[in-house]
């Protein structure tokens, strides 16, 4: 699951980071307003921790901004306003949760994880391809009717592809989506993770446009 954390306090940031990355999070981690509007109106994520208290733009114009380009991704408000009148401020402008620092790790986790889950929850129709079903919401994929096992960055990686059949997808894309932008990667992880895909499926599931990237064709 790939995270957008917007907070402007190093340590802090540091350590919500490396807190969620033992969890099977990619969090990509934004230090100002603007630079977090901008991330959300080009890439996707499946959630966002935003603080509020930010340079170049507060973190509530963000959430109205976004919630006004109708943009449905959950957002956890992350901020040391405690006033009843700063959560229903936060509430009002599209927050899906509100939580006051100081805060305990476990309680953010867990915070975390119910968002999610309530997000899983929205109708997400599978997709299906050539023999292939792949379901968004439980994770669950198909192969001709068999379960087909995948790692979370191959699950990841054949979402990507599937949700955009005919669509070349390049390669900083892909590693965005799998990896966020600061993981290190080995330089031929995708590679790697498409090769498998190809064997766990068939060799033509997923076409390479040299110098480019991949796609599925429709």
């Amino acid at each position: 699951m790939r995270i957008l954390l917007v907070e402007d306090d190093q340590a802090l940031g540091e350590g919500i980071r490396t807190a969620l990355k033992p969890e099977g999070y990619t969090v990509d981690w934004l230090q100002d307003g603007a630079s977090a509007l901008h991330a959300l109106s080009h890439e996707s994520f499946e959630l966002v921790i935003l603080d509020l208290g930010l340079p170049r733009m507060d973190g509530l114009q963000v959430l109205k901004q976004l919630r006004a380009a109708a943009n449905p991704v959950p957002v956890l408000v992350l901020t040391a306003r405690d006033a009843t009148s700063d959560r229903i401020a936060g509430l009002d402008a599209g927050a899906d949760d509100y939580l006051v620092k100081p805060f305990d790790v476990a309680e953010l986790k867990a915070r975390l994880r119910a968002l999610l889950r309530r997000s899983f929850q929205r109708p997400q129709p599978a997709l299906e391809y050539r023999g292939i079903s792949l379901d968004p919401a439980s994770q669950v994929v198909e192969y001709q009717g068999q379960s087909i096992n995948l790692p979370r960055k191959e699950f990841l990686l054949l979402h990507e592809l599937l949700i955009q059949p005919g669509r070349v997808l390049t390669r900083d894309k892909l590693q965005q989506a799998l990896y966020g932008w600061d993981e290190d990667v080995e330089s031929n992880a995708l590679e790697v993770h498409v090769h498998h895909l190809r064997k766990k499926f068939f060799p033509e599931l997923i076409r390479t446009v040299r110098g480019v990237g991949y796609l599925v064709d429709k």
